[in-house]
């Protein structure tokens, strides 16, 4: 603040007085990318303490409901027994569980631009992506939460992992990387769209048809040829494999391939899309 002969004859305030009260305290550095997106991620898990009971039923209770609805109701349809079910739908239930939950990182982003809070955000000194990467960050508090509810309840009822505690760790490893690269894809959505709404009404037409469409419920084989081979090439599906292989103790190192080359391009083809269209939105 340069102090100007106005400033000097304010009447009680001496111009060196004010000038050594400007200038008495070092100025904050600008803070680096790697602060910006963890005070954003940090952020982004605060908010869920607001949402209070709509969080919990969407990252625990849903899971739980699936589960034991499919396992009681259908696993005797299914594969002749509900504790023969519950080995093969387990997996794929943890799956679902990141899986869905990535529509709502598109839809709290959309919510903070409609709100206009990025729009703070922006005249702010510090890297702007961090608004977006400490949002996508902080979701993965919502995903641990929501596998290990879903392991605990599922190992109550009977579930025993062949693979023991190191297959549990690394497959809900895995999926939270695919649920990170996932969430690329809804952040997109959600810097575009111009209401929450839209965000979570369009996103659940294309994640049920791929969920449903996977083999996290049934086994490929006893579908008919053509639905097999849609089957087989969801990423939902490969990711669905690659999990039970590493819970079980059997995986299969292409399977785990397939999941992380799946998230390697969906990360480079979403994530600077995201990013160019938040700077877009930002000039306009």
């Amino acid at each position: 603040m340069t102090i100007t002969s106005e400033t000097a004859a304010t009447p009680g305030v001496p111009a060196d007085a004010l000038r050594k009260a400007l200038t008495s305290q070092i100025r904050p550095s600008r803070p680096n990318p790697l602060t910006a997106v963890r005070v954003s991620a940090w952020r982004t898990m605060r908010k869920m303490k607001h949402y209070g009971v709509a969080v919990l039923f969407d990252v625990t209770l849903m899971p739980i409901v699936f589960l034991l609805t499919f396992t009681y109701l259908f696993g005797g349809a299914f594969a002749g027994s509900t504790k023969e079910y519950l080995q093969y739908f387990l997996p794929g239930v943890l799956v679902q569980t990141v899986v869905m939950p990535t529509v709502y990182t598109g839809t709290a982003l959309n919510m903070d631009i409609t709100r206009g809070i990025y729009d703070r955000f922006r005249t702010l000194p510090f890297w702007q992506p961090a608004t977006i990467v400490g949002s996508i960050l902080g979701d993965i508090f919502r995903y641990v939460l929501a596998l290990t509810t879903t392991m605990a309840v599922g190992l109550a009822l009977g579930f025993r992992p062949d693979g023991g505690v190191g297959g549990v760790l690394a497959a809900m490893l895995l999926l939270l990387v695919f649920a990170v690269s996932v969430s690329w894809i809804f952040a997109a959505l959600g810097v575009v769209a111009k209401a929450p709404e839209t965000v979570s009404g369009s996103s659940m037409l294309v994640m049920f048809p791929l969920v449903f469409t996977s083999n996290i419920f049934v086994r490929p084989e006893t579908m008919p040829g053509w639905m097999e081979a849609i089957v087989n090439a969801n990423p939902v599906s490969r990711a669905a494999t690659a999990v039970r292989g590493l819970v079980h103790g059997d995986a299969s190192g292409t399977d785990i391939g397939w999941v992380l080359l799946a998230c390697g391009v969906i990360t480079l083809i979403f994530a600077p899309l995201t990013m160019h269209l938040y700077r877009a939105k930002s000039r306009v």
